[in-house]
């Protein structure tokens, strides 16, 4: 299909991820209060979203803790900068099996919980947008899969729709939006559905362009779609998704550096993106911009 290229792109700095770069860069924030200094000099760059997870202030292993978001939340909530609330709902679908002679029972590191107990930061910090895993894949290591299963993610969709919080559909590879498309149909995501293609992601979607192109051919029109790359392929998958129509991802979660041997800090991520965007002739929108678009509502935390 011809390009179309998205004149008016919003930028999502991904702050801190759920993966082991803790200690591989001291810009990688770990605290709640951390995460939300760099969501905000992120927004003051110019993201309109900020995709957020937390981890333990002192470790800087994920976490999900309800008191933890809801600092976070409350922090960027009350911060002099205007900016979209993301929140991962990605969290306590983790399964380490015990290796290929003895996989049960599962390992240190298998994190599973049910659908209520996995929204349950969402339904108290009520973000504008949440991520909906939409699918189980092998995840890198050797013994580890991230698990969504079609009934939990019908259970996880329904209550984030009830919620009034718009669900980002996190697609991996093109099952995961053949699945997701069937979840608008039942009715349990609203069509104007929302979707960040991840490409690079072991063992997912590789991160060449021609399956780029396939993932975004397989987004329905009426959907909107963000995309991002990983590590080097960050800064190329900002061009390549506004070429491609679709707005923009950057951020620690997804990549640590700025150039060779420069450890990047989110700001200087959305700036070079910012940055590229207008370079190649586009606008970068704010988040009244972006709450418009795709139909958010800014809702008070509970309490």
């Amino acid at each position: 299909m011809p390009l179309t290229m998205n004149r008016d792109v919003f930028i999502t700095a991904a702050i801190t991820g759920s993966g082991s770069t803790q200690d591989r860069s001291p810009h990688v924030p770990r605290s709640p209060e951390q995460i939300a200094a760099s969501a905000i000099d992120a927004a003051k760059a110019g993201a309109a979203v900020v995709h957020c997870h937390v981890r333990d202030p002192e470790s800087g292993v994920p976490s999900r803790h309800l008191d933890l978001y809801r600092e976070l939340t409350d922090r960027i909530r009350a911060a002099d900068v205007d900016v979209v609330l993301n929140l991962t709902a990605g969290m306590g679908g983790d399964i380490v099996f015990g290796g290929v002679e003895s996989p049960l029972p599962t390992v240190a590191g298998t994190d599973m919980v049910g659908a209520t107990e996995r929204v349950a930061h969402v339904a108290e910090c009520l973000p504008e947008i949440c991520t909906l895993d939409c699918g189980t894949m092998n995840f890198a290591e050797a013994d580890y899969v991230m698990t969504n299963t079609p009934g939990m993610l019908r259970a996880m969709g329904q209550m984030m729709t009830d919620l009034g919080v718009k669900p980002e559909i996190e697609a991996f590879d093109t099952g995961h939006l053949w699945f997701a498309k069937q979840l608008v149909a039942e009715g349990i995501l609203k069509p104007d559905a929302l979707v960040q293609l991840c490409m690079g992601v072991p063992w997912g979607a590789p991160d060449d362009l021609n399956t780029f192109m396939a993932m975004v051919n397989n987004v329905p029109d009426e959907w909107t779609f963000s995309a991002f790359g990983l590590g080097r392929s960050q800064m190329p998958f900002v061009a390549a998704s506004v070429l491609a129509g679709g707005n923009v991802r950057v951020g620690l979660e997804d990549n640590l550096m700025l150039d060779k041997g420069v450890l990047a800090t989110n700001a200087q991520l959305v700036e070079r993106a910012h940055g590229i965007i207008e370079n190649l002739g586009a606008r970068v929108i704010g988040p009244a911009e972006v709450r418009e678009k795709l139909g958010l509502v800014k809702q008070a935390p509970r309490g």
